[in-house]
């Protein structure tokens, strides 16, 4: 791998998974937040709210919007367990940020792991945005393109990894 960066890190790659992430947590806060502010004021209109079938708010109330929509299928809807896909980002995007620090084959497997986990989450989530809530959410489009760029950047890690590995094996 290039050692442009900081411990054998590419350059780009630092400075891209660092603006993902940063725009992923942005995101992911904000989705918090419009969530938050529904929940208490019904009326509450956030400002990704375009209209009836491009809103962002009601996509995040949705039933979809708390523990992708399966995990109160097995405990209560109001569960420690069943948090808001915001709060599940905010944890993704920091494991992101905190593991892209390190250049070792586990946390590439890791991150790449993960990477791939959010987008088959993304997909799900995709297909329950078009296909059952029929509505058009620009926060969670933006979300699942960061998902994918932040999985090609693990990818080109794990490439750039393989000549490290045969080096030491």
């Amino acid at each position: 791998m290039a050692s442009n960066g900081i411990r054998g890190v590419p350059k780009w790659e630092k400075i891209t998974r660092l603006l993902l992430c940063i725009f992923g947590l942005f995101l992911s806060f904000y989705a918090l937040h419009v969530e938050i502010s529904r929940e208490s004021d019904p009326e509450y209109r956030a400002m990704c709210d375009l209209g009836d079938s491009v809103s962002c708010s009601k996509v995040f109330t949705s039933r979809w919007g708390r523990g992708f929509g399966l995990v109160e299928l097995f405990v209560a809807k109001d569960s420690a367990l069943n948090q808001p896909n915001s709060v599940l980002g905010i944890i993704f995007y920091t494991l992101q940020l905190a593991l892209g620090q390190s250049v070792s084959t586990r946390s590439t497997f890791l991150l790449v792991w993960f990477s791939w986990v959010s987008v088959a989450g993304s997909l799900y989530l995709a297909c329950v945005l078009a296909f059952v809530l029929g509505d058009l959410c620009i926060v969670c489009i933006s979300t699942y393109m960061v998902n994918l760029l932040l999985l090609y950047t693990n990818l080109k890690r794990r490439t750039g990894m393989e000549p490290l590995k045969e080096k030491t094996g």
